[in-house]
């Protein structure tokens, strides 16, 4: 089976991963995972099974997921950033048996192991240098790879399992449409528990021979000061990061934004994803770095899915076409493929889609439809050949007096005004138009707005009936690591 971990030797003497002022390359990468894989078939409580692992984003990182793919375990990402009980559920929900960690999360983990039996690996010269002449299993491509975990906003978080197949389709997918080759170097800040840095970032660099520059913890400054090096040619970022990035951007003295500016010239491909994308801070990217960014659709269950162009036109607030092997139709409420211009659920198939929700059968039934399309939750249009994301059916479409409304485009409307930073848009239960709307706004530093103020500003962009009932003003939003708005936390700010 051709895996990114098998490719790694086709590479040998390229630099695969530099972190931390420090160069590896695809030989020592594939050393160092070998090892450890040995290392955890040694072990006398290793089973295929879930292998949790908790590991600074780097070289390290990357031994500890492929060494647990070549010992034919299944993957389990775990945040370094969580609650005490979220990183419980999902050790327990799935089943892990083993924890690998850097040593700087030893203590952090003690007692969650002595909790639940599992034995932790730290870390450490002389695992990664373990030898035994013990040959490493046979992977198919069938086998179960990875459990990575939805973001919870509407629901107990549920552990997405993907074949090595799955995760092959969706990295290759994404090679074709984005025309990865081993000359290109990527800057990685994105948490490495979610799929957007797992697959399109890591994954994919290293599939094709290329480089991963990783950065961590998050700063805007050392960001900047990667731009201002030429030493990268491609940057994937959510919303928030772009939002803080141009913020960054504008404090800097006029010549610093010059020469950064200039180094965007060298760039290939700029993507942003795992959130809608405000226009405004499109067209402020596009200002500052000359590119429009290539905003695309996926999740967790199914990757990436649809993608604006590579080479062609990216339309802002537009999500854009199928990527290559992937399937997309939208239905109506009663599962009828509905024409153009009309909204409707986005349906995916294709080999790239998820095998099952971790020990959940039932939810895995009713995630797809009877002959195979998997049920995305997502309301989107298609217009002129591109793909509009509306919304979460069940947290971004307000049915209010009849109407159903799109929050997302409330939200973007909000923003437009110079004294507003962020917004978040959600319906409000109420016993007369099922749900109204409500709006919290967090303005622009040393700024104050009545409601009036903001009723007239969105009466020239919006219909009456979207115009938000409820408004509160907070000094930020709830987000989860992704940076994706807390809809659930929102609507309870509400309840108070």
């Amino acid at each position: 089976m051709e895996s990114v971990f098998s490719r790694g030797r086709l590479f040998r003497n390229n630099t695969a991963i530099c972190s931390s002022d420090t160069s590896f390359t695809y030989h020592a990468l594939s050393e160092d995972s070998d090892s450890l894989a040995h290392y955890l078939l040694s072990t006398p409580d290793f089973i295929e099974s879930g292998i949790g692992f908790m590991v600074v984003p780097g070289f390290e990182y990357v031994v500890a997921q492929w060494a647990i793919w070549k010992a034919g375990g299944i993957a389990v990402p775990l945040s370094l950033n969580q609650p005490k009980s979220n990183l419980e559920y999902i050790i327990e929900d799935a089943g892990v048996s083993i924890i690998i960690c850097s040593s700087k999360f030893e203590a952090e983990l003690i007692e969650v192991i002595s909790k639940y039996n599992i034995r932790l690996i730290v870390l450490g010269e002389s695992i990664l240098k373990f030898k035994n002449d013990r040959k490493l299993p046979e992977i198919r491509e069938s086998q179960k790879a990875m459990i990575l975990y939805t973001s919870g906003t509407t629901s107990k978080p549920k552990g997405v399992v993907t074949t090595h197949a799955q995760i092959n389709a969706q990295i290759s997918s994404l090679i074709e449409a984005w025309g990865w080759s081993s000359a290109d170097r990527i800057l990685c800040v994105l948490p490495l528990h979610h799929i957007h840095g797992i697959i399109n970032v890591v994954c994919c660099a290293l599939w094709t021979g290329a480089s991963i520059e990783f950065l961590y913890p998050f700063d805007e400054s050392e960001i900047f000061k990667v731009f201002a090096n030429g030493s990268v040619n491609i940057f994937m970022a959510v919303p928030t990061i772009y939002y803080k990035l141009v913020s960054f951007y504008e404090s800097l003295p006029s010549d610093s934004q010059q020469r950064i500016s200039e180094k965007f010239k060298d760039f290939r491909l700029m993507v942003s994803g795992s959130a809608a994308l405000p226009i405004s801070v499109f067209q402020k990217w596009e200002i500052i770095s000359g590119h429009f960014l290539l905003e695309r659709y996926g999740m967790t269950e199914i990757g990436m899915a649809i993608s604006n162009p590579y080479s062609g036109d990216r339309r802002p607030g537009y999500i854009g076409q199928p990527l290559p092997n992937v399937q997309v139709k939208l239905v109506d409420d009663a599962g009828v493929s509905i024409l153009n211009n009309n909204p409707g659920e986005i349906l995916i198939k294709g080999p790239t889609v998820f095998l099952e929700y971790w020990n959940k059968p039932e939810a895995t039934r009713e995630a797809f439809t009877a002959d195979g399309w998997f049920k995305t939750g997502d309301i989107a249009v298609l217009e002129n050949g591109y793909y509009k994301i509306l919304g979460r059916s069940s947290i971004d479409i307000i049915k209010s007096g009849g109407y159903k409304i799109s929050a997302l485009e409330i939200e973007e409307a909000i923003r437009t005004m110079h004294k507003v930073r962020d917004c978040a848009v959600v319906g409000i239960a109420d016993e007369e138009w099922g749900e109204v709307i409500g709006a919290v706004i967090v303005l622009q530093d040393n700024c104050l707005m009545e409601y009036d103020e903001l009723k007239d500003w969105l009466l020239q962009k919006i219909s009456h009936y979207k115009l938000p009932r409820a408004i509160l003003f907070e000094n930020d939003l709830p987000r989860n690591a992704m940076g994706k708005v807390v809809k659930s936390e929102i609507k309870k700010m509400f309840k108070v």
